[in-house]
């Protein structure tokens, strides 16, 4: 891609928002009935490419079973709420109430305060096993810098896919202080798939595809109430994160011998369009994040929050509330809303957009034709 100069000793390669661009219709439609939404990594199947982000505002365990029986995947964060208070609904409860009366700062300052309470193995084995009792694929989420710590409590309890995910996650981080997490022997070390991100290039994506994932998670600074590029200054826009990270998929695919890694796309995604242009840029699937946080039934119960509120030296992100746009069923299903805004029925508009293009599949869909619109 062509470098644009920012200064005589700085280049930068142009990069677009999925705001940016447009799929192109093809030469052909195809009834809506016959294109399939179906997902698979390794030995799972869904119906629907959408992912819970693994955030308190947004999966809870009942949020988890409600996604995976509308045909999703939810993500339950082992960090979480769930995992360090026995009744966290109340405590959520108390979040919200704040923020309408005294103020976001005050909601954020109440939300840190229940971080510091430790995470309990035992509400670990409950909360996954609440999960297995559905019937439901369960996956559960750990922060890389607490993967030694909590994963064995994760895999005892019966997890089916496990994900590593923090704002920006490499095979290879050093320090001088501890021992760096290995991702390729750990991941090695399993026998259950794991997705790993989030990571925003070609070359970080590719070095985490080479740790045996089996899927990684594209999107830095772009996902739910995320201050990360205000903070940190890091981002890349994700239309272009997620065409670099497919690229990586086809030289690793050359390079294994037919190794195929999920590419899953997070980010700022709201809309059915949204969905659709991440599918067509080179995702598998979609990890969502305010979309979900959105529904009326879902955990933050009117607020949203990053999960990066986490950090103990550097918090990014704060509780802020947000308008209700419809259930969770209704966001993933529908139907639609008559304002026709997108919000709802998330499946039906990616279902339609690949019909009003001729795509039967996600896999074809990916080979699409987009456009950059030159105003942006």
């Amino acid at each position: 891609m062509a470098e644009v100069e920012i200064g005589i000793g700085k280049s930068a390669r142009v990069a677009y928002s999925l705001d940016a661009v447009g799929v192109v219709p093809s030469r052909r439609t195809r009834d809506p009935k016959d294109v399939s939404l179906a997902w698979e990594i390794d030995a799972y199947r869904f119906e629907l490419p959408l992912v819970s982000v693994a955030a308190d505002a947004v999966t809870s365990p009942a949020t988890a079973i409600a996604l995976g029986q509308l045909g999703g995947l939810g993500v339950l964060h082992v960090e979480g709420l769930w995992t360090r208070h026995e009744e966290p609904e109340s405590l959520i409860a108390e979040l919200t109430e704040l923020g309408v009366h005294k103020g976001e700062a005050a909601a954020t300052e109440r939300l840190r305060a229940l971080y510091e309470a430790p995470v309990d193995p035992d509400l670990i084995a409950r909360r996954i096993g609440d999960l297995r009792e559905a019937g439901v694929t369960v996956a559960a989420a750990l922060r890389p810098q607490k993967v030694r710590a909590l994963s064995q409590h994760v895999l005892a309890a019966g997890v089916d896919l496990l994900v590593i995910h923090g704002t920006a996650v490499s095979a290879e981080h050093q320090s001088r202080g501890t021992e760096p997490l290995n991702l390729k022997r750990f991941i090695g070390e399993l026998d259950i798939p794991v997705l790993v991100g989030g990571c925003a290039s070609f070359s970080t994506a590719l070095h985490l595809m080479r740790t045996g994932a089996a899927g990684v998670i594209v999107g830095v600074g772009s996902g739910l109430g995320d201050r990360t590029r205000e903070v940190l200054g890091v981002g890349v826009p994700l239309a272009t994160a997620i065409a670099d990270a497919a690229g990586a998929r086809m030289r690793y695919l050359d390079e294994s011998g037919g190794r195929y890694v999920h590419v899953v796309a997070h980010g700022d995604l709201r809309t059915g369009g949204d969905v659709a242009k991440a599918i067509a840029c080179g995702a598998d699937a979609v990890m969502v994040d305010a979309a979900f946080a959105a529904a009326s039934d879902a955990p933050g119960q009117g607020g949203m929050w990053p999960m990066d509120v986490l950090h103990s030296d550097l918090p990014r992100g704060r509780w802020a509330p947000v308008t209700p746009t419809g259930t969770l069923a209704q966001i993933v299903t529908g139907p639609g809303a008559a304002t026709g805004t997108g919000l709802l029925n998330l499946a039906g508009g990616l279902r339609t957009a690949m019909a009003t293009t001729g795509y039967a599949t996600l896999k074809e869909f990916q080979k699409a034709e987009v456009m950059v619109d030159a105003a942006s």
